[in-house]
């Protein structure tokens, strides 16, 4: 009879055993595609700006282990990485007549600083349009979503909302996801400011002033 209700026992833990394991696989799948999800909405922002936010966010939150501190600390990193984001969409860039890439800051006439007048480059097509303020929204709207669902931002500031945050994981990155894509089919983005990958597309490429041979067009930046 000792026999029998050893080896039920055995037998229940390890059926709950295999249970759990079966949760935590579960759940860390959720997660990973989760961040996978996050991971291509990542690539719509200024690389430098993410890279920044994912190294000290541990540190200023104390691995979501907050005191006062470290809440204002984290609050000022969300601000700062929220209106880098915001402001990068309206910054550009250009090839000069030294190969170089230049930035600038995007005005209604063009870019600012501008080259001296005797580069002969006309900046007037990298004017602001209304289209910049659509991706700076698409932009905090992006980093609100990886800000604020972080782990170590949810256990400071909201730790009562962990058990909700794997079901927002799921459900808000792909829904985000296709809008985010549908409104840059809506108002397509060709803005290569600071911290964004430079191009070489010919639109760009402001190297090509009006006495370069039209036989011989350049297309590489």
């Amino acid at each position: 009879m000792s026999t029998n209700m050893d080896q039920k026992n055995g037998n229940e833990t390890i059926a709950s055993h295999s249970t759990f394991n079966t949760e935590t696989t579960t759940a860390t799948s959720t997660i990973k595609k989760s961040i996978g999800g996050i991971g291509s909405l990542i690539k719509l922002l200024p690389t430098g700006t993410v890279f920044l936010f994912q190294f000290l966010n541990p540190v200023v939150t104390n691995s979501g282990r907050c005191k006062t501190s470290n809440k204002y600390l984290s609050s000022i990193l969300l601000v700062i990485c929220g209106f880098n984001c915001f402001f990068s969409t309206f910054t550009d860039s250009y090839t000069g007549t030294d190969k170089k890439r230049h930035y600038g800051i995007v005005t209604t006439k063009g870019l600012w600083p501008s080259p001296p007048a005797s580069t002969s480059i006309d900046l007037t097509k990298y004017r602001l349009k209304g289209s910049d303020f659509v991706h700076a929204a698409l932009s905090l709207l992006i980093f609100a979503l990886l800000g604020l669902l972080d782990t170590n931002t949810v256990h400071c500031f909201y730790p009562s909302f962990e058990s909700t945050q794997k079901q927002l994981l799921q459900v808000l990155p792909p829904t985000i996801g296709v809008f985010v894509g549908w409104m840059f089919v809506m108002f397509p983005q060709h803005r290569h400011g600071i911290g964004y990958p430079v191009s070489t597309d010919d639109s760009h490429d402001a190297s090509k002033i009006s006495n370069e041979s039209p036989q011989n067009p350049i297309h590489n930046v």
